[in-house]
């Protein structure tokens, strides 16, 4: 198995600072490790040159991408450029979607994730008319908006929760922040979420959204392989969750390598907050990234 990590912008032999961690524990195991470059990437469209670092493999091998998240078209083209060279990434570009695209994978989790709506970004018109449409549906409840991949939680009462689906007025205003602020990252097209009362954990120290008690997992061949507290902030039960609610949906999901970040509701129940594609998931601040690697060499030697 070979681990591919991004370079450092400009310095094509160096890891990206923000994965050196990372990096510097996979080496430290042994593992197979080599650097691409998005730069060549995105930036220079040339996949080739991106993986140029990489030596052709006499036979089929396995490799996992550890770095920033990729619009689907540039993990195909980032797969394909492997390809050719006998090296084959866990999850297709249909399977990175299905993770990466919260309305791929809705019918698989629908049932364990709050409700969603969504419209494409050309459906989104100058009166707002479809998007008052969609959010019919909510009534008066309070819902969140993000796009296919990604929220502005950050930016929680300006871009991210309106507290009154019927408010049109709110929901101009904010889907219209949102909008301005994702610009070109705008991810295919917004959705609408219902906003569900999360058991509370503490305010964020920057943004002052609420925070609860979330869990990112990694998930493997259907099976959790590694969890950790998703915030840094505040005081989390000793206690970890149950996964067994969530074992039948996983192996349903069309990846081999993804993550399932899970929330405690006010009631104490477990809900489905989103999927991701592993690969370009973070690992959060408290994760353990050598034993993050130790696990999926073990996995996957």
């Amino acid at each position: 198995m070979k681990v591919l990590f991004c370079s450092q912008p400009f310095q094509e032999n160096k890891v990206d600072e923000t994965y050196e961690y990372e990096y510097t524990c996979a080496k430290q195991l042994g593992l197979d490790i080599h650097l691409i470059s998005l730069e060549q990437l995105i930036y220079q469209d040339n996949p080739l040159a991106a993986v140029k670092q990489i030596q052709p493999s006499p036979e089929k091998v396995l490799a996992i991408y550890r770095g920033w998240m990729l619009k689907p078209f540039l993990y195909q083209k980032l797969y394909d450029a492997l390809l050719a060279k006998n090296i084959v990434l866990i999850n297709t570009p249909e399977k990175y979607v299905h993770c990466h695209y919260l309305p791929e994978s809705y019918g698989v989790i629908k049932d364990f994730t709050p409700l969603s709506v969504w419209l494409h970004k050309k459906e989104i018109d100058a009166s707002f008319q479809n998007v008052y449409r969609i959010v019919n549906r909510f009534g008066q409840a309070p819902i969140m908006i993000k796009d296919y991949v990604k929220s502005r939680k950050h930016d929680w009462n300006e871009a991210c929760y309106i507290p009154d689906a019927s408010d049109k007025e709110k929901v101009q205003q904010v889907t219209s922040r949102f909008l301005e602020l994702q610009q070109d990252e705008l991810n295919e097209g917004v959705v609408f979420r219902e906003f569900v009362k999360l058991q509370f954990l503490t305010h964020h120290s920057q943004s002052n959204m609420p925070l609860s008690q979330e869990y990112r997992v990694f998930f493997l061949d259907g099976e959790p392989m590694y969890m950790a507290n998703y915030w840094e902030e505040g005081q989390y039960d000793d206690t970890p969750p149950d996964l067994q609610p969530f074992l039948e949906v996983a192996k349903k999901i069309k990846s081999r390598f993804f993550t399932m970040d899970i929330a405690k509701l006010e009631n104490g129940s477990w809900t489905i907050l989103e999927l991701g594609d592993a690969q370009v998931s973070a690992l959060p601040e408290q994760a353990d990234r050598c034993e993050f690697f130790t696990r999926l060499k073990r996995k996957l030697p």
